[in-house]
């Protein structure tokens, strides 16, 4: 099952739970916008290359559009439609006044030079420029993409439309990016598993870990993990994979990958096939990667007692289904990995207001919203005695009804 089919399956149960009327299912699920463009530029040794960029602007119901772009070869508009779909659940969720979006080019960023990058991202930047704004769509980096991408859009939008530092988020701090804005994906997953262990009675220091993916997200999570004193055992990412079950020493995992590009001949720990992490002997499993890597072939074998999404739709619903039956308890991705879109949130405020707050007081509010967010969740899951997913879901769709019924829907 794709990810728009189980993106949608999930609405359709927690559209169901609450009763929704159909004709608001209906339009709930609709795109707001769907924009397709061409982008070709020329390559260094000056030969001309075409790529196709997506932007999905699915819900403004609530606010701005808010979502990343990705450059990924298997960027392609479902991909994104669903992405864009999570995006509008996932801002209700944590209660930021935000629609959903997603965008993305269908490339191989690692194949491209720097200035081949920046030249494909002003191109898409000035296609789009009109249909994105400080108020209308804010774009953000995704997989591919990242600070310096971000300050080239703002740049090239700005030619346009006058300086907007508002215009994206996850920028450098020297263009008006926030404090804790790269660390914020992980640091609120961190958060997002207190919350969830402290349900059972359990702390992070007590527990062992593992973790797919070693990005941006995975290195963060990792790393606040092993702060708190929790046992990393399993790590891996696209170069390879390392266990070590006394823990890695994950900042030196860290320093490892910065300094060699990969996993690989880490002393601190042994080489194993990268796909058997999901399945690896832990308590807590962390995908970080891309969607889908839990499915009907693999859920079987999962042996962790507690999943938490850092990854986007980690989890087909099939899988889902599997988990469940195994008393599997999964933090879903519309709220574990929330923390980047609530910074990105505060950072677009104090864009606005032009007054910048220090770490302290970013990190401070990231932690109260997920921790409230959490307690909502909780909440609806007694309400409708239904599992996390779909407590985060019912939490997200709710909301996005009732303001979509506010402003006269019907008129």
């Amino acid at each position: 099952m794709n990810a728009l089919a189980g993106t949608n399956r999930n609405f359709r149960n927690a559209a169901r739970i609450l009763g929704l009327d159909a004709k608001i299912e209906k339009s709930l699920l609709i795109p707001f916008r769907e924009i397709k463009v061409e982008c070709t530029i020329p390559k260094d040794d000056g030969t001309l290359v075409s790529y196709v960029g997506f932007r999905i602007q699915h819900d403004n119901s609530r606010g701005p559009m808010k979502g990343g772009i990705r450059y990924h070869p298997e960027v392609d508009i479902d991909e994104v439609n669903a992405l864009a779909q999570l995006m509008t659940w996932k801002t209700a969720v944590a209660d930021i006044p935000y629609g959903g979006a997603k965008g993305g080019i269908g490339c191989t960023p690692r194949e491209l030079s720097r200035s081949e990058l920046e030249r494909l991202t002003r191109v898409f930047t000035q296609k789009i420029h009109d249909l994105i704004g400080v108020n209308t769509d804010v774009p953000a980096p995704d997989m591919g993409t990242n600070a310096q991408t971000m300050a080239w859009i703002l740049d090239e939008y700005s030619k346009f439309h006058g300086h907007s530092p508002a215009v994206v988020t996850g920028k450098p701090l020297d263009l008006g990016g926030s404090l804790g804005r790269e660390a914020a994906t992980g640091r609120g997953v961190v958060y997002a598993t207190e919350a969830l262990l402290a349900e059972y009675g359990k702390s992070i220091k007590d527990l062992t870990f593992a973790i797919q993916g070693f990005g941006n997200v995975g290195s963060w999570v990792g790393r606040l993990i092993h702060e708190r004193g929790g046992k990393v055992i399993a790590v891996s990412d696209i170069t390879g994979a390392v266990r070590n079950l006394n823990g890695i020493n994950v900042p030196d995992l860290f320093k490892h990958k910065e300094a060699t590009g990969s996993l690989n001949n880490f002393t601190g720990g042994d080489a194993m096939p990268p796909n058997e992490l999901l399945v690896h002997e832990c308590d807590v499993l962390i995908p970080c990667a891309l969607g889908g890597v839990l499915n009907r072939e693999n859920a079987g074998n999962v042996r962790a007692k507690f999943i938490i999404e850092a990854a986007n739709h980690p989890t087909d619903p099939e899988a889902d289904e599997i988990l469940s039956k195994k008393d599997v308890i999964i933090l879903p991705d519309i709220y574990a990995n929330s923390g980047g879109v609530t910074v990105s949130y505060f950072e677009w405020v104090q864009n606005i207001q032009g007054f910048m707050w220090d770490e302290e007081k970013v990190n401070n509010e990231l932690r109260r919203y997920m921790i409230r967010a959490f307690g909502n969740i909780k909440n609806m899951c007694h309400s409708h005695n239904c599992n996390l997913r779909m407590g985060a879901f019912t939490l997200g769709v709710n909301r996005v009804a009732r303001a979509t019924l506010l402003r006269g829907w019907e008129a």
